[in-house]
C-alpha cells in the first residue's frame, strides 16, 4: 500500500471516531437478514426513503409465505404490493429476474452458495445479474454477510467527496476507492454514520456545517456557517430493521 493510501486510511480512522463520538455506535440486530431478503430490500430502497421501502418489504412478507411464492407471483400483482416504494415496474422486473437467474444457476432460491466466496467474487457474481448493481451487492456483503465493505449511496458518495477522502464523480468509483483501504471492523458504523451525517447535516443543498462533527476535517469549500437551532434526526435504517 503506497503512502497516499496509508494517509487516507489514517484519516478514515479519525473520521470514524469523530462520527461515533457524535452519533454513537449504530444499532445492529443480533440476527442478520438472509442474503435474499437483504438483496430484495435493497432493490426496494432505490429512489425512495427507508420508511417507504420498509413498508413495501413488509407488504411482500405479508403477501407471500415463501420466496417461491414470490418468484411464482404475477408481475402485475407484485407491482401493486410494492407500489408504496415507487418504480413498481422496474423494481418488480429486477426482483423477478434475480429470482429466475438464482433458480437457474443454483437450482434453489437462496444465496447460501456465496457465503464461501471472497468479497470480489460475490460482487462479480451478483452484479452479473441484470438489475443488480454494485450498491445492492455491497449491501448484501455488509448487512447480511458481515463483511468489512462500505456500500456507497448518494449520502456516502457526497460526504466522502466533501470531506476530501475521495475525488470521484460517481458512487461506483467512490466504492472502488474506499473498498481496499477501509480499516478492519468499521464498515457498518462508518457506513451508517455517514448516512446519518448526509441526511441530517451534510445535506445536498445548504449543509449545516456549523454543527458538523467533521468541520475541522472537511475540505468542502462552500461551507455554510449559518447558526442552527435544531437538527432533525433520522435514525431508521432499512437493512438493520428487516
Amino acid at each position: 500500500m503506497n503512502k497516499k493510501y496509508v494517509v487516507v486510511k489514517i484519516k478514515i480512522k479519525k473520521i470514524n471516531k469523530l462520527l461515533v463520538k457524535h452519533f454513537g455506535i449504530p444499532y445492529r440486530p443480533q440476527r442478520l437478514p438472509n442474503p435474499v431478503d437483504a438483496l430484495i430490500a435493497t432493490i426496494l430502497s432505490q429512489n425512495t426513503n427507508d420508511k417507504n421501502s420498509y413498508q413495501a418489504y413488509n407488504n411482500l412478507k405479508n403477501k407471500y409465505n415463501s420466496v417461491k411464492e414470490l418468484a411464482d407471483a404475477p408481475r402485475s400483482e407484485i407491482e401493486n404490493v410494492i407500489r408504496v416504494a415507487g418504480l413498481g415496474r422496474q423494481k418488480t422486473a429486477s426482483i423477478k429476474n434475480f429470482l429466475t437467474v438464482l433458480k437457474r444457476k443454483n437450482s434453489r432460491l437462496n444465496l447460501n452458495y456465496i457465503k464461501k466466496m471472497s468479497d470480489n467474487e460475490i460482487l462479480a457474481d451478483l452484479t452479473s445479474i441484470n438489475g443488480i448493481g454494485v450498491k445492492t451487492a455491497s449491501c448484501v456483503l455488509l448487512f447480511s454477510l458481515d463483511r468489512n465493505i462500505c456500500p456507497v449511496d448518494t449520502h456516502v458518495h457526497r460526504t466522502l467527496n466533501r470531506i476530501g477522502l475521495v475525488k470521484t464523480k460517481a458512487p461506483e468509483r467512490t466504492f472502488e476507492q474506499i473498498k481496499s483501504i477501509l480499516p478492519d471492523g468499521i464498515a457498518h458504523q462508518f457506513h451508517t454514520n455517514l448516512i446519518k451525517l448526509g441526511r441530517e447535516i451534510c445535506k445536498p443543498a445548504k449543509p449545516l456545517c456549523s454543527v458538523c462533527p467533521l468541520l475541522k476535517e472537511c475540505d468542502f469549500k462552500s461551507k455554510n456557517m449559518d447558526r442552527v437551532s435544531q437538527v432533525r434526526t433520522n435514525n431508521f435504517l432499512l437493512l438493520d430493521s428487516i
